[in-house]
C-alpha cells in the first residue's frame, strides 16, 4: 500500500507566527548575546574555579604522557578521575593562550552559548522557529547550566555535544541517510570521553526514535542502529582500552579507581555507583582518624573554612579545639552558606524541586512537564485527523475505509517529525529527571545543568503544540490545551514564588510575575486564534525569574568544586580558590622545602589532590597519595620507599582536605617511620581548619617498605 507522508510539523504553525528570516536570525542573536552576558560577565574573578582540573591541565602541558594520560601530577603519579577529551580542550587552549583562569573558564564559556545554538538548530525543523526560540531562551537562562558553564567542569562540553548528537539524530531520521546516524554516533562517543556514562543518557531516545520514526523496514532500520552502536562502542572506548592495556608500571595509576583501570572506574565510581550509591556518597564517607597519621590544630588557632581545599562532601573534621559558636553557624555574615550543598535531598519524585536541588532548576519545570504532555496530545490530534477518504483510495480492500484510515495516520505519524523530536528530546528529558531523583550514590547539585536541554526542549516544542491544538478544529482539544496552559503557568510561578521565597531574594519580584502570568494567559484567550505573541510575551515572563537567579553567579567567585547560581550558595575565593592567609602559608612551605633538598621528581606528596593542586599551580611538583579522596591505592609503603631509595621523592604532607577518610597504605607508612618536621621551620602561622603535618622521608626507606 502507497502511504502519503505527512509535510513537516511546521504545517501546524498559526499564520500569526513570525516568517521573516532577518526577525529569526535577529531574535536567535539576542538568545545568543544574553547567553554570552550570563557565561562571559565577571567570569575572570573565578580565578582557577576547580583548582583539581586545572592543576591537572598544567601536569598535562608538561609533557605529551601526561596529556595522553591526564596525568594530575606533573610527575604522573595519579590521573584525574574523569576521561580526557574535556581536559584536552582546556589544555590546547592553555597551550594557545597560555596558562590562565581566563584560557580554562572561556572553552565551558564559549560551548555553552554554541549549546543554545543548537538547541535553536536543533528543533528549528520539527517543531518550528517560534519553538526553537523558547527553547533557547530557556536553555541560556537556566540556572544550573549558566552556573556549570562559569567554571572548568566539563558539563558545558558534555552537554554542548549531546545536544549536537540530539539535533544530529532527527536528521537522519528524516532523511534516513546512515552517515547522518554515525555521525551522531561519533558525538554521543565524544560525550562519553568528557564524562563517561552520563552521556548515554540520551541514548534511549535516540534509539526509540530512530527505530519507530526513521524510513524504511524495520530489519533495515534495525541493521543501520545496531551498526552506528557497534561505532559508538569503539569511539567510546578507545581511549580506555589504551590506557587499560598499558602497562601500569608505564603509566600513572587511574585516580578515583580501586583496581587500576579505566574500565572500573567508568563503570563503578563514575558509573552505577552513581545511582545505586557509593563510598563518599550521602551518608557513605568513610570518617577515621589515625593515631598514625596526628590531624592537630592548636587551642590559639582559629577555625577557617577549609583553604587548601573546598569542602568536597562535608567530611567530618578531624578532632579540633573548640571553637567560638558564631563560627560554627551554617551561614556567614555575608549571607552565604559557609559549606555547599554538596548532594541532593531524599531520593524521589519531588527532589528536583527540594531545597537541595530546586533552585537550580525546578524555575520552569512545570510547565516543561505539560509541554511534553501538549505535545504528546498534539500527535495524538494528528493521527485522529488522518482522513478515511484518503485512506479508502489508497485501499479499497479496507471495509468502510477505517483499516485505510489507521493505516495510514500510524504512518502518517511514525513519520511526523515532531514525533522523533518528542523522543529524541522528550526523552532525554525523562531519562534525565528519573535518574536525578532516584539515584542513591553522588548527586551534586550542578548535575541539574544535564537537565537543561530536554526540560528547556519541551517548554519550546510544547508551546507550539498548545498553538495548534488552542487554534485546531477540535473544541474540546483547544479547551483542553487552554486549561493545561493555565494549570502549567499556574504551578510555574508557584514554584518560582517558593523559590525566590526560599532563596530570600527578590521577594516583589514574585507578585509581579503572577500579575504579568495572568496577564499574558488573558491575552492568550483573548487572541485565540492568533496566540503566538501573546504566549511569546507570557514565556517571555515565566523566563525572567530564572535569568535574574542565573545572573546571581556574577556576585562572587564560583565554588569551583560545585558550582551553584543564588545569592545564598557557598562561593569561592577566586584566584587559587583559597584563602589569601593560605597563599602565604603555602609560599612558606615551598620555600622550605624548595631549599632542603627535595625529590627530583616530586618536592612533595600530600594525602589528597585538593591539597596538592594550589601548590601545582603555585609552581611546585607536587602529586596526592591518595588521589582526589586521599583513599585511592596508588602506592604503598614499599612503593614509597622505592621513590624515596631513587631520590624521586622526600618529603610527605599529611592532613587537608579528606584526611579524616584514613589515608592509604603509603600515607599512613610515612606517619609511623618518616621524621616529622619541626612546625616552626616551615609552617606559616596562619593554620587552616585541617592542619597540615611534614614529613621528612629521606633515610627511612626499609622502615617504609616493611610498614
Amino acid at each position: 500500500m502507497n502511504v502519503a507522508i505527512p509535510a513537516p510539523a511546521n504545517r501546524d504553525l498559526p499564520v500569526a507566527a513570525p516568517r521573516s528570516a532577518t526577525l529569526y536570525r535577529v531574535a536567535l542573536a539576542g538568545v545568543l548575546a544574553l547567553s554570552g552576558v550570563l557565561e562571559l560577565n565577571r567570569l575572570s574573578r573565578n580565578g582557577y574555579a576547580n583548582v583539581f582540573y586545572s592543576a591537572g591541565v598544567k601536569s598535562m602541558l608538561r609533557s605529551w604522557h601526561n596529556f595522553l594520560f591526564v596525568s594530575f601530577d606533573p610527575g604522573g603519579l595519579v590521573t584525574i578521575d574523569k576521561p580526557p577529551l574535556g581536559l584536552w580542550v582546556q589544555a590546547a587552549s592553555a597551550r594557545l593562550f597560555g596558562l590562565s583562569p581566563l584560557s580554562l573558564l572561556a572553552p565551558e564559556a564559549l560551548a555553552a552559548v554554541l549549546a543554545v545554538a543548537a538547541l535553536y538548530w536543533a528543533l528549528a525543523r520539527p517543531f518550528g522557529r517560534p519553538a526553537a526560540l523558547v527553547a533557547a531562551l530557556a536553555l541560556a537562562v537556566f540556572p544550573s547550566f549558566v552556573a556549570v558553564s562559569r567554571d572548568n567542569n566539563l558539563d558545558a562540553i558534555l552537554i554542548l555535544l549531546m545536544v549536537l548528537a540530539g539535533g544530529v539524530a532527527l536528521r537522519a531520521i528524516e532523511r534516513g541517510r546512515l552517515r547522518s546516524l554515525l555521525a551522531c554516533a561519533v558525538l554521543v562517543g565524544l560525550a562519553f570521553n568528557t564524562k563517561t556514562l552520563a552521556a548515554y543518557l540520551i541514548v534511549p531516545g535516540i534509539a526509540a526514535a530512530y527505530l519507530v520514526c526513521a524510513p524504511g523496514g524495520l530489519a533495515g532500520r534495525t541493521l543501520r542502529l545496531l551498526g552506528a552502536g557497534a561505532l559508538l562502542a569503539v569511539v567510546s572506548f578507545a581511549w580506555i582500552a589504551f590506557v587499560d592495556l598499558t602497562p601500569a608500571s608505564q603509566r600513572p595509576f587511574v585516580g578515583g579507581s580501586l583496581n587500576n583501570t579505566e574500565f572500573g572506574l567508568t563503570f563503578e565510581y563514575n558509573g552505577f555507583g552513581r545511582v545505586g550509591g557509593q563510598v563518599g556518597g550521602p551518608g557513605q564517607a568513610p570518617v577515621k582518624t589515625p593515631a598514625s597519621a596526628p590531624v592537630k590544630t592548636p587551642a590559639s588557632a582559629p577555625v577557617k573554612t577549609p583553604a587548601s581545599a573546598p569542602v568536597k562532601a562535608r567530611p567530618a573534621p578531624a578532632k579540633r579545639s573548640p571553637a567560638p559558636a558564631a563560627r560554627l553557624s551554617a551561614v556567614l555574615p555575608n549571607g552565604r552558606y559557609r559549606h555547599p550543598v554538596a548532594f541532593g535531598g531524599a531520593t524521589g519524585p519531588q527532589r528536583l524541586f527540594d531545597t537541595d536541588l530546586g533552585d537550580q532548576g525546578a524555575w520552569t519545570l512545570p510547565l516543561s512537564y505539560v509541554g511534553l504532555l501538549m505535545l504528546a496530545l498534539s500527535l495524538l490530534a494528528a493521527r485522529r485527523d488522518a482522513a478515511p477518504e484518503d485512506a479508502r483510495a489508497e485501499d479499497p480492500r479496507a471495509e468502510d475505509g477505517h483499516a485505510g484510515a489507521d493505516a495510514t495516520a500510524a504512518a502518517g505519524l511514525r513519520r511526523d517529525p515532531r514525533l522523533a523530536g518528542l523522543l529524541v528530546f522528550g526523552g532525554w528529558f525523562v531519562t534525565e529527571a528519573v535518574v536525578l531523583s532516584f539515584s542513591d550514590g553522588i548527586v551534586h547539585p550542578y548535575y541539574v545543568s544535564a537537565l537543561g536541554p530536554g526540560a528547556a526542549a519541551m517548554l519550546g516544542a510544547g508551546a507550539a503544540a498548545t498553538v495548534a491544538l488552542a487554534t485546531g478544529p477540535r473544541r474540546a482539544l483547544a479547551r483542553l490545551a487552554l486549561a493545561l496552559l493555565a494549570l502549567g503557568a499556574l504551578a510555574t510561578v508557584a514554584m518560582q514564588t517558593l523559590l525566590l521565597h526560599r532563596a530570600h531574594y527578590l521577594p516583589w519580584l514574585a507578585p509581579v510575575l503572577a500579575l504579568a502570568a495572568a496577564a499574558g494567559f488573558g491575552a492568550v484567550l483573548a487572541r485565540r486564534r492568533q496566540p503566538w505573541p501573546a504566549l511569546a510575551v507570557t514565556l517571555g515572563v515565566l523566563l525572567l525569574a530564572p535569568a535574574v537567579y542565573s545572573a546571581t553567579t556574577w556576585q562572587a567567585p564560583v565554588l569551583g568544586t560545585f558550582p551553584a547560581a543564588g545569592p545564598r550558595q557557598a562561593a569561592g575565593y577566586g584566584g587559587y580558590d583559597v584563602a589569601a592567609t593560605t597563599i602565604r602559608a603555602d609560599h612558606a612551605l615551598i620555600e622550605y622545602l624548595q631549599a632542603h633538598a627535595p625529590g627530583r621528581r616530586w618536592t612533595v606528596l600530600t594525602q589528597a589532590s585538593d591539597t596538592a593542586a594550589p601548590l601545582i599551580l603555585l609552581g611546585l611538583d607536587a602529586a596526592a597519595l591518595g588521589g582526589y579522596s586521599a583513599t585511592d591505592p596508588a602506592l604503598d609503603g614499599r612503593g614509597l620507599a622505592r621513590l624515596v631509595a631513587r631520590h624521586e621523592a622526600r618529603y610527605v604532607l599529611l592532613g587537608g582536605a579528606y584526611a579524616s577518610r584514613g589515608g592509604t597504605l603509603s600515607s599512613n607508612a610515612a606517619a609511623r617511620v618518616c621524621a616529622q618536621v619541626p612546625d616552626a621551620a616551615w609552617k606559616h602561622k596562619s593554620y587552616s581548619e585541617y592542619s597540615l603535618v611534614l614529613y621528612d622521608c629521606a633515610g627511612h626507606e626499609r622502615e617504609l617498605a616493611s610498614a
